[in-house]
């Protein structure tokens, strides 16, 4: 089975200024692209199901940490949206209620994003209580190993933002959560993890 690298869901100069096409080419052409094709190579073929069964059942190495950077990268795609958008009267209230409101989120988002040492990931995500917390993993590790829900990430390596903000990591996360979050997949996922329900998943291998 192979997997295959998602197109992005709008064009690369769909975000702009925020994140530039030449980010977009390279990040999604050669970063994500590189991860999709090492995997392919580490699996040989063999029929391993669903990406998402691939990163619960790899355990720590090669495997592991190309397949989910595949899913980090797709979700990170999808979680954009040129287009702006607020969260649905659910996610909103869940929101207000643990963070005291939209700006006291993006603060506390963007300071998580900050304060991670080194590459990785920001990530609003849900339990399946309908708990919200902001949280940080390093590298590769996602959610989807901690039966916790993405609604909203960030990726907070190097090459998601130099070529637009060099080391400006505060300006690329205040950007992108002002401009380009996609809440209508955060209410989505948010209506999965209370439900029990199929969230977000990568596309199935061919």
């Amino acid at each position: 089975m192979t997997y295959t690298l998602p197109d992005l869901p709008y064009a690369y100069d769909a975000l702009e200024p925020t994140i530039s096409a030449n980010t977009l080419r390279f990040h999604h052409d050669k970063h994500h692209a590189a991860y999709v094709t090492a995997l392919n190579g580490l699996l040989n073929g063999d029929d391993k199901g669903s990406l998402e069964a691939v990163i619960k059942g790899a355990g720590p190495g090669k495997v592991f940490n190309n397949a989910a950077q595949a899913w980090n990268h797709a979700f990170f795609w999808d979680g954009l949206s040129p287009t702006k958008t607020a969260p649905g009267a659910e996610l909103a209230a869940a929101i207000d209620a643990t963070f005291g409101g939209m700006d006291a989120l993006k603060e506390k988002f963007v300071a998580e994003g900050i304060g991670h040492f080194g590459s990785g990931w920001v990530w609003l995500v849900s339990d399946a209580s309908g708990a919200l917390k902001i949280i940080s993993t390093h590298d590769a590790e996602s959610p989807v190993t901690q039966d916790l829900t993405a609604l909203v990430v960030a990726d907070v390596w190097e090459h998601a933002y130099y070529l637009d903000y060099q080391n400006l990591r505060k300006g690329f996360l205040e950007a992108v959560f002002d401009n380009l979050i996609n809440w209508t997949l955060a209410d989505s996922q948010y209506a999965a993890a209370k439900s029990g329900a199929q969230g977000w998943a990568y596309p199935a291998p061919t």
